[in-house]
């Protein structure tokens, strides 16, 4: 069936390839997805990393509709407020390993991003030190496409064509604390903030190395150097604990957050701030903080959030993550003896598949014809940074399913060997 044509320009796509051939999914419960035609398919990754809780949760669509009903939302600037934005303020602060931290809402991650980049800047400004700007990032990181995350992620194809948007930003070596103590030393009372992911995401799925947390604290604390935990992708039970930090004995001054947080059933941000941050600007005399949404502190989204975090604690589906863990990894570890497959990493409910670097050095469009040979088999997964596949499934999945999924994802790189066995590198 001939499909009509679009007038929608899709995000991080090709529009010279998907117009024309939009894959336009119409319904989903749980795990699984359908599309117009009827086909089902496995959310190998809670569509982007987000739908913590499954789809189709009618808590969350009454929980809008409630709010809606009796006040959709209002500005939040100035003095103005609605109770659930306040509950859910209090709430969230409450959950994250921060003493006394206060949250300003964003829309989503890469709003929150820019927010505490600015807010970072913004504070050594307000203290007297305006000399502290530079932003210490990771090497593989990715932190959103506003301005300031496009700036900071340490994926060079994200950035390419933009021209030079945000100054000011120096990247270490992914898991080096001798890398970052190096840059400290050489930028000594001029770096504003260290910004890292407790897991790394996107940039391909990393754990951090065993003592990689202990000593990067002990750097910023030497060199007074603020730390914002990107926990876009492991707040709210994604690594089997309410936030990365948690897992990782980490003590950061601002968290970045959104996604699991509504589950991504309405955009909603957040960056929690601790006292040092708030000092100035809440007890000092900083002023007003130029800086907002017009949908910050937005009363339906927090509403949702708040009934999507309910969810999670009565199903316990944070102890659930932990439980899945171990039958991920094991389930995918069988990947690892395939002949396309270079490594497998899992923490929590979250992995990379990542195949073999001389597979991807000789033909670089290989992800894209697993993921597509998935997709023909039911599976909904994506390429990271065209090496890797992600799996990120919603919490609320079982382990018969993840069992399946390893299969399918077994039979969808034996397709793909078989035909780079039938096929010359130059005609694929």
């Amino acid at each position: 069936m001939t499909q009509a044509p679009t007038r929608f320009w899709h995000p991080f796509s090709d529009m010279a390839k998907i117009a024309g051939h939009e894959i336009i999914l119409d319904r989903a419960e749980g795990v699984w997805l359908w599309d117009r035609a009827g086909h089902r398919y496995y959310d190998a990754t809670a569509s982007l990393w987000y739908c913590n809780v499954g789809h189709g949760r009618s808590e969350l669509a009454e929980a809008a509709a409630k709010q809606m009903l009796r006040l959709d939302s209002y500005s939040s600037f100035g003095s103005y407020a609605t109770e659930p934005v306040r509950e859910l303020a209090e709430r969230v602060c409450a959950l994250a390993p921060i003493n006394e931290a206060v949250a300003f809402f964003t829309t989503g991650g890469s709003d929150a991003v820019d927010t505490a980049a600015k807010l970072v800047r913004r504070y050594w400004n307000a203290v007297g030190q305006p000399e502290r700007q530079l932003i210490l990032v990771r090497e593989g990181a990715y932190h959103g496409m506003n301005t300031y995350g496009t700036s900071l992620a340490g994926i060079p194809a994200n950035a390419a064509g933009y021209g030079d948007l945000v100054p000011g930003v120096v990247r270490v070596a992914r898991d080096s604390a001798a890398d970052l103590a190096r840059s400290l030393d050489e930028h000594d009372g001029r770096v504003a903030a260290f910004f890292a992911e407790p897991v790394i995401g996107a940039g391909g799925v990393y754990p951090p190395a065993e003592s990689y947390w202990t000593e990067v604290q002990e750097l910023c604390r030497a060199h007074d150097v603020l730390l914002v935990a990107d926990e876009v992708i492991t707040g709210f039970g994604r690594v089997g604990s309410w936030f990365g930090s948690q897992r990782y004995g980490i003590e950061p001054d601002l968290i970045v957050g959104a996604k699991g947080i509504t589950s991504g059933y309405f955009p909603v941000g957040m960056v929690l701030c601790g006292r040092r941050i708030q000092e100035p600007f809440w007890r000092g005399t900083a002023g007003v903080l130029r800086h907002g949404y017009t949908y910050s502190g937005h009363a339906t989204g927090a509403a949702v959030a708040l009934a999507n975090l309910d969810l999670i604690e009565s199903e316990n589906l944070v102890e659930r993550v932990r439980e899945l863990e171990g039958v991920l990894a094991s389930t995918l570890s069988v990947l690892s003896d395939h002949t396309l497959v270079g490594e497998v990493r899992t923490v929590g409910l979250t992995a990379a598949v990542e195949l073999e670097a001389s597979v991807l050095s000789e033909d670089p469009g290989v992800i894209d014809r697993v993921v597509q040979a998935a997709h023909e088999r039911g599976v909904l997964t994506r390429g990271l940074v065209g090496r890797a596949l992600q799996i990120s499934p919603p919490f609320v999945t079982n382990a018969d399913e993840l069992a399946d999924l390893a299969t399918v994802l077994g039979q969808s790189l034996d397709a793909v060997a078989e035909q780079r066995l039938s096929t010359p590198v130059a005609h694929r």
